[in-house]
């Protein structure tokens, strides 16, 4: 009889035991790869700047042709903050509203007229200090009693002053006009009034000497050895000019008469460019530049300028800040009252324009040595005939030769005398450019400084 046999059931549990792994919640196990090459590291590394380049060329094409297109729409249109509205460009400072808050009207070219005589003016080449009164009209001041601080209150009133200066001239070795008087002397006590309220009429001067003034460091440049007889121009030469440039185009010259104002013409400013946030200032360039430059906060025209015969064609630009005075900015200074060139002295005038008649603007500023020609000459049937007013000076070839173009407009025409430069005229009109008998023609600087010391003083 077999007997039976228990066999024992199979065992679930492992041969050899150990310790059983609850996992904890956030561990993971790691993937079994193989470890990184050197070229797959840096096979990531390309990948990774190639991203990064490839993003910042897409950016730098966005803002390159973000800035493009907002140039183009800044040369046709006007922006109405106010009302988020885009108007013509043409459409600003035409005496409407455009836009509904009337913005479009309120930066824009203004013009000014002078019925007054401005009571302090500089005479001759000596710069002798003249005062004036309706009562007496126009007399020179004696050295007598003459203080700094009665030249410092006095070159105040000129405008530009830095470290200002006076000196006695002798009353005989003045011009004839001046010798035989009116005089005035300064009262004493009176050095902070203004110096034509602070005189009393003098049959002579008791010095026997008249005040002359040297108000600033206007018109002085470096020493630096140029180019001699050639066209090309240096800006630490000219440190005056500049360039007037609307959406980022050159478009008139002008001269820094002192750290805030320019002096400049009035035809620079027809059609649609009254607008003054449009315009920029550049100033201690040689070569035609665009970047930076100087903000415009005002723009005065001579209330008399007539753009269809050109009479007074001046007009004045108030920077929005003082630039820096450097050997590459610098004002040029007014010239006085009955400097008395004659005719056919050399005159330069200065300018990024056209280098021939029909041509373009010239990328360096130029520069021309130009003779300045008789008013009975230049206004004779000949030449320009009744076209010319006292307002205008002309200078240049008859024959030719020399002559500023497009693009010079506004620009100076200076004089070196007494040691600095002086702004004679501005570049204003012509018939063509270096043409014979048509040579170029200035706004006069002297028969305009009783509207631009005014107008100085008015909107200072």
């Amino acid at each position: 009889m077999w007997a039976a046999v228990q066999v024992p059931e199979e065992s679930i549990r492992p041969l050899n035991p150990r310790k059983q792994v609850i996992p904890k919640p956030g561990r993971r196990r790691r993937p079994m790869t193989a470890p990184k090459t050197q070229k797959d590291k840096a096979s990531g590394r390309k990948k990774v700047l190639l991203s990064i380049l490839t993003a910042v060329v897409i950016l730098g094409i966005l803002v390159t042709a973000g800035y493009f297109i907002k140039k183009l729409v800044d040369s046709k249109y006007f922006f109405c903050t106010r009302s988020v509205k885009f108007i013509s460009l043409d459409l600003t400072c035409d005496g409407e509203k455009d836009c509904p808050q009337g913005e479009d009207e309120l930066t824009c070219v203004s013009s000014f007229t002078v019925n007054t005589t401005f009571p302090v003016r500089l005479t001759s080449v000596r710069q002798v200090l003249q005062v004036y009164s309706p009562g007496s009209g126009w007399r020179t001041v004696c050295h007598d009693d003459w203080t700094q601080q009665h030249t410092q209150t006095a070159c105040k009133q000129l405008g530009y002053t830095h470290n200002p200066r006076s000196a006695s001239v002798p009353v005989d070795i003045l011009i004839p006009s001046l010798k035989a008087g009116p005089f005035t002397a300064v009262r004493t006590g009176t050095t902070s009034i203004p110096i034509h309220q602070a005189t009393l009429d003098r049959s002579a001067c008791r010095s026997r000497s008249v005040v002359s003034l040297s108000c600033s460091d206007c018109g002085q440049v470096g020493t630096q050895d140029r180019i001699v007889g050639g066209t090309d121009a240096f800006i630490e030469d000219w440190p005056w000019q500049v360039s007037l440039q609307q959406g980022g185009h050159h478009v008139c010259g002008g001269s820094l008469v002192s750290p805030r104002w320019v002096v400049t013409a009035a035809h620079c400013f027809a059609g649609s460019k009254k607008e003054l946030t449009r315009w920029k200032v550049v100033s201690g360039q040689t070569y035609m530049g665009t970047l930076g430059g100087s903000s415009v906060d005002r723009i005065i025209l001579n209330g008399d300028y007539n753009p269809a015969t050109n009479d007074y064609d001046i007009a004045l630009m108030r920077l929005s800040s003082l630039i820096s005075v450097t050997e590459s900015s610098r004002p040029v200074c007014l010239p006085p009252k009955a400097l008395g060139l004659s005719a056919g002295t050399t005159l330069t005038v200065t300018g990024w324009g056209y280098l021939e008649e029909n041509g373009k603007i010239s990328p360096s500023l130029q520069k021309a040595s130009v003779p300045l020609i008789e008013q009975s000459k230049c206004s004779s049937p000949t030449v320009f005939g009744n076209s010319i007013t006292p307002r205008m000076i002309c200078a240049g070839f008859l024959d030719g030769k020399v002559d500023a173009c497009q693009g010079d407009s506004g620009g100076p025409l200076v004089h070196f005398i007494a040691s600095k430069w002086r702004l004679v005229g501005v570049v204003s009109w012509g018939v063509g450019c270096a043409r014979e008998r048509r040579p170029g023609v200035y706004c006069n600087v002297e028969e305009m400084l009783n509207w631009i010391y005014t107008a100085i003083e008015k909107h200072s």
